[in-house]
C-alpha cells in the first residue's frame, strides 16, 4: 500500500483482517493447545507484531497438521486511487486475489456501511493484460534471456525469465485528447486555429514547443519513447 505515515491504521487493517481469518479457521485448536494464546488484532500497528503473530500460526501448523498449510506472510501490496477507481496490485495466486476482493467488500460494508457491488471489482493478471494509470499504459513484460556458461570444457546455455514493469505512452488516447483540443486531427496531423491567424510564426512554434516539452517531461518515464517522439 502507498499511504502517508498518518494513515498507518488503514495501512495495517488488511493484515489484521487476514490474521483474524486465520484465527477463525484455527478456532477449534485454540481450546486444545496452549500455543494459541493469541492477542487482540487491534494491537498490531507495527509490522513486527504482525509477523510475530503469523510465525505463531506457522508453529501451530507444523505441530498439528500433517498437510502443509500455506499462510500469506509477505503481502507486497500496492494500493492507489486514480480517477474515481481503486487499483490494488499484489503478487500472488488468483485464489489469493479473490480472498483480498472478499476482504475489501466486507471492509466497506461493515466499517463504512457502504454497499459495494462485487461485480465491479475486476481481477486481471498483469502479465496478460494492461491498464491505464496516470497517463501511462502499464503492464508486466516477461523478457527471456539466454546466458552462456562454461565449466571446464563444457559450455551450456541457461534461459532465464525476467519480469519487468513496463510503462508505455498510450498513443491513441493521447492523440484523441489533442484532437479534442483542436491541436491535431484524429490521425495526428497538426491543424491550425482561426485565433492563430493573428499570431506570428514564432509564437505558434513556441506554443507547440511548450506542448511538446510538457508531454515529453510527463512521459519521460516511459520504457519505449519512440511513440512519444513520433507524437
Amino acid at each position: 500500500f502507498f499511504f502517508s505515515k498518518e494513515n498507518k491504521r488503514l495501512f495495517r487493517f488488511p493484515y489484521n483482517y487476514y490474521v483474524s481469518e486465520c484465527e477463525f479457521v484455527l478456532v477449534f485448536l485454540r481450546k486444545q493447545s496452549s500455543y494459541l494464546r493469541l492477542t487482540s488484532s487491534g494491537a498490531f500497528l507495527e509490522r513486527t507484531h504482525f509477523y510475530g503473530k503469523i510465525e505463531h500460526l506457522i508453529v501451530v501448523r507444523r505441530n498439528y497438521f500433517q498437510r502443509t498449510l500455506w499462510f500469506f506472510k509477505d503481502p507486497f501490496m500496492h494500493y492507489v486511487r486514480y480517477q474515481g477507481k481503486a487499483i490494488l496490485v499484489s503478487k500472488g495466486t488468483h485464489l489469493l486475489m479473490k480472498k483480498w476482493k472478499c476482504h475489501l467488500v466486507h471492509f466497506w460494508q461493515y466499517y463504512f456501511h457502504f454497499w459495494s457491488q462485487p461485480y465491479r471489482i475486476h481481477i486481471n493478471q498483469l502479465s496478460s493484460c494492461s491498464f491505464h494509470f496516470l497517463g501511462y499504459l502499464s503492464s508486466v513484460l516477461i523478457n527471456p534471456s539466454a546466458v552462456r556458461n562454461q565449466m571446464l570444457e563444457n559450455s551450456f546455455l541457461m534461459d532465464t525469465v525476467i519480469k519487468k514493469f513496463d510503462t508505455r505512452v498510450p498513443v491513441i488516447p493521447l492523440i484523441g485528447s489533442l484532437s479534442k483540443a483542436k491541436f491535431c486531427t484524429v490521425s495526428g496531423h497538426p491543424i491550425s486555429k482561426p485565433i492563430w491567424t493573428n499570431l506570428s510564426d514564432c509564437d505558434i512554434i513556441d506554443r507547440f514547443g511548450r506542448i511538446c516539452r510538457n508531454l515529453s517531461h510527463y512521459h519521460s518515464g516511459s520504457s519505449k519513447k519512440q511513440s512519444l517522439y513520433r507524437i
